[in-house]
């Protein structure tokens, strides 16, 4: 199963990606430069993009 990973700065626990690539199928990892936990809420304009960007190539 593909998995897109959004990395945020302030978030509660920070993901790190070798041991993330371990388990799950990473096809898309997006570091932000500003956001935390509540990104939706905080940063929506950054995380509707990535979702957007992410779930692209699955709508054709």
């Amino acid at each position: 199963m593909p998995v897109a990973v959004a990395v945020l700065p302030h978030d509660i626990g920070v993901p790190v990606r070798r041991i993330a690539e371990q388990n799950h199928n990473i096809v898309r990892w997006t570091e932000f430069e500003r956001g935390g936990h509540f990104a939706a809420m905080e940063e929506p304009d950054l995380l509707i993009d990535d979702l957007r960007a992410a779930f692209r190539d699955y709508r054709k």
